[in-house]
């Protein structure tokens, strides 16, 4: 909504300048966006009245002129404008004028000396004409300084309104609101009734009230469409963004900046019968004035009239019709002012490619009741501009279908704890009192109000809005902010858990580098690496290829490889933590969906930098096995055979804490190594995948008794079958250990020459040691028979000799 400055104040005058004003505007949650000046900046231009004009002798396009400047008197000025004449009002810039760009100064022009310029518009920074000079009314005052002839030193304020607040789409009601708001006196017009001096009518249906409820019209006879707009009106109207067309239409574009009321004015003799406000007829198109030939909505209410037994006349509220438009012949005229409620009008000119003002506005909400004194105000206009004899108004209504204005309750103790201060009762009432909302005390409490919306407020509804009223007028800079006050206790500390920073912090301290991926990825992603046919599917996925939920971290690792790769980066190690998404509503705090916190890593390229200290290498499981046996620390974890649809059949693992699987480890599936051209220096790549709350647990760390006596070391090799797992038998040795053996390790598997075919040698290095005593060769090699025979009775293991 832009407006000029100077109208507003014409109707409310608050001590404050413009910059104060625009910051009371902005305060009060009208934000003033924009604010300009109305012209350019120029100065020592006055009102000019051209005596005699003559020939150049020396150039023809140039002509002699005697300018009467007032008490600057009589000048002689070279001018080459097409449009200069004799008795013509202009600008005229006297010597030592300063235009836009340009310093006047006295000069000869082909020999004859000027004393100043005649100016155009565009030489005064007002419009791009140039084509002619700017001529000015003949009553105009000679000598009066231009810019407060033409009221120039005006600023264009742009308000960027919320759409509740379509009461402030015009110059009353942004003057209501500075009224309520500063307390300054708000200048009300009258508008008396137009005295009809025939009685000719034109009938109104309202055959869709729900649209339409209330519908004014009025037949004004013998009207001169020619006429001029007056300059004032032109000058308003122009500076809130309108283009002047002629004075009827402009008289209606007047009254909706004015008041808030969109008005269209028809001509009377284009139409037939009676008005009807209708929804199109199947197939029906109309011809607007914009030019453009549309197919009403079957839901878009039309105007229409009798002719053809039904002829649609404009788009209701949005936009006249070509064939029912006035025009500079027009002499009879319909002027309709009519409410259309916001439901039946909202979207509707959107979604035939094109915006209007009057659309603008119905689709917030005008006021309801504002319709007649809108169509009085016109005519009024109307009569003084291009005279006429007026009729009288026709009203129809379908009161059941107004808007209802539904009474809310406000309570000052509510009020007073959702700001933060107290407003006294007297003061509440004067505060909503003075922005014309209907505020009656409660009989029964005397710090309540009845409050009842006015007609042009659509926003009020709850006794929040009625809240949000009194913080504006009140003043948000009025409302104290003091610092918030709690009581502060520190927050306990367990050693028994980490955070995700530690996690982050430890996982970084191994070389991997963090990263944060979206949420949703793309469907072959969750086929491939999750074995997931039925993923999450996003009803608005922001990509295609970003259609639904990841149930894995492992697919946008590899999406980060496969960038690395596509810029020549080979050594990628990147860790992400983040929310998996599974469809299973079993005991989860969103129905219908588990949304567990993993941490998932991968590794590919060398194992190390190159460098000269270490031979280059392929990283491969074992060092990834490493970091996450880090990771858990001093947690042991365990590492059982799984089959993974993401990876290698042979070379991937289940984690298992405690004896609960957190998670898988191990190289990516060849399939999809060359699917997704993953293989690099060395190798596929190796990922895991944990759960973070299995991570953050961590058990205390326990005493244990340092000794003072020496260790003693064996080692053991056990022939066993080819397929024979590691783990079983580590932990059987393990449980069946002596209380000396402090551990047990595999640290060589070996197969091959020297063994049996389908038999490999597992190695293993027991550690023993007492707290008490130095250990006996007796007690150590007893020790190490029951390790043997355990491992010959479970496992058919052979000690190698």
């Amino acid at each position: 909504m832009q407006f000029p400055e100077s109208w507003l104040r014409a109707l409310v005058n608050p001590p404050l300048s413009t910059a104060e004003l625009c910051h009371l505007l902005t305060m009060a949650g009208l934000e003033v966006e924009e604010t300009r000046p109305a012209a350019a900046e120029f100065s020592n231009v006055v009102v000019a009245r051209v005596l005699s004009v003559e020939k150049h002798p020396d150039a023809d396009k140039l002509k002699l002129c005697k300018v009467d400047t007032g008490e600057h008197g009589v000048l002689a000025i070279v001018c080459g404008a097409p449009n200069v004449a004799a008795d013509m009002v202009v600008p005229c810039a006297l010597v030592g004028a300063r235009l836009p760009g340009i310093e006047i100064r006295k000069a000869k022009v082909r020999g004859i000396e000027s004393s100043g310029m005649l100016c155009s518009a565009r030489e005064l920074g007002l419009s791009e004409d140039h084509g002619g000079l700017l001529p000015l009314p003949a009553d105009a005052p000679i000598g009066r300084n231009v810019r407060d002839y033409l009221n120039l030193d005006d600023t264009l304020i742009t308000l960027k309104l919320t759409p509740n607040r379509a009461d402030c789409l015009s110059l009353s009601g942004i003057a209501r609101e500075v009224a309520a708001l500063t307390g300054a006196p708000l200048k009300h017009f009258a508008v008396e009734p137009v005295v009809p001096v025939h009685d000719e009518i034109r009938g109104v249906v309202l055959d869709v009230p729900a649209a339409c409820p209330r519908y004014c019209g009025r037949i004004v006879r013998g009207v001169n469409a020619r006429a001029a707009t007056p300059d004032w009106m032109k000058q308003r109207i122009e500076r809130c963004g309108i283009r002047s067309i002629s004075a009827l239409v402009d008289v209606t574009n007047y009254v909706m900046l004015e008041l808030g009321q969109p008005l269209h004015a028809f001509d009377d003799a284009e139409l037939s019968g009676a008005i009807h406000v209708r929804y199109p007829a199947p197939g029906e198109q109309l011809l607007l004035l914009n030019e453009q030939t549309v197919q009403p909505s079957a839901d878009t209410a039309v105007i229409a009239d009798e002719q053809g037994g039904a002829r649609a006349l404009a788009l209701a509220g949005i936009m006249g019709g070509e064939h029912s438009g006035i025009n500079d012949a027009t002499t009879d005229l319909f002027l309709e002012s009519a409410f259309f409620a916001p439901d039946a009008i909202a979207g509707k000119a959107r979604a035939l490619g094109f915006s209007s003002d009057a659309s603008y506005r119905y689709e917030r909400g005008v006021d309801f009741n504002l319709q007649r004194v809108a169509i009085e105000r016109a005519t009024r206009l109307i009569l003084d501009i291009c005279g006429g004899r007026p009729g009288p108004v026709v009203e129809a209504v379908a009161a059941d279908d107004l808007p209802k204005r539904t009474p809310v309750r406000l309570r000052s103790a509510r009020a007073a704890k959702v700001l933060g201060i107290v407003l006294a009762p007297a003061q509440i009432e004067a505060l909503l009192t003075g922005l014309g909302l209907g505020c009656v005390r409660d009989p029964g409490n005397d710090g309540d109000f009845v409050v009842t919306p006015p007609s042009h407020r659509f926003d009020i509804a709850i006794e929040e809005d009625l809240i949000e009223e009194l913080a504006r007028l009140h003043g948000y800079d009025n409302i104290p902010a003091p610092p918030p006050k709690a009581r502060m206790a520190m927050l306990p500390q367990t050693e028994s858990r980490r955070s995700t920073a530690d996690v982050r912090r430890m996982l970084a301290g191994r070389g991997f580098h963090e990263v944060v991926n979206f949420s949703f990825v793309e469907a072959c992603w969750e086929a491939d690496f999750c074995g997931n046919a039925a993923p999450i599917t996003l009803a608005n996925p922001i990509a295609s290829q970003m259609g639904v939920m990841r149930s894995s971290l492992i697919g946008g690792l590899v999406g980060n490889l496969i960038a690395n790769r596509s810029r020549q980066v080979e050594r990628v190690r990147a860790f992400e933590i983040g929310r998996c998404f599974e469809a299973d509503a079993a005991g989860t705090p969103v129905p219908g969906f588990n949304q567990p916190l993993r941490v998932a890593g991968l590794c590919s390229g060398t194992a190390l930098p190159e460098q000269w200290g270490a031979p280059s290498r392929a990283v491969d499981f074992f060092d990834v096995k490493a970091d996450i046996e880090a990771l858990a620390a001093p947690v042991v974890l365990r590492f059982e055979r799984v089959a993974h649809s993401a990876l290698h059949p042979g070379r991937a693992a289940t984690v298992v804490l405690e004896g609960r699987a957190i998670g898988v480890i191990g190289e990516i599936h060849p399939r999809w190594v060359q699917k997704y051209e993953l293989a690099g220096l060395g190798g596929a790549p190796v990922v895991f995948e944990l759960e973070l709350e299995a991570l953050l647990a961590r058990a205390l760390p326990a005493y244990r008794e340092i000794s003072r006596y020496p260790a003693v070391t064996r080692d053991i090799a056990l022939v066993v079958g080819q397929e024979q797992a590691v783990q079983p038998l580590l932990d059987a040795l393990k449980g069946r250990a002596a209380d000396i053996v402090r551990s047990v390790e595999l640290f060589d598997v070996y197969h091959g020459k020297g063994l049996p075919e389908g038999k490999k040698s597992l190695a293993f290095r027991i550690v023993m040691q007492d707290t008490q005593r130095t250990l006996s060769d007796g007690e150590v090699e007893a020790t190490l028979a029951a390790l043997v025979t355990t491992a010959q009775a479970g496992f058919a293991a052979e000690l190698r000799k």
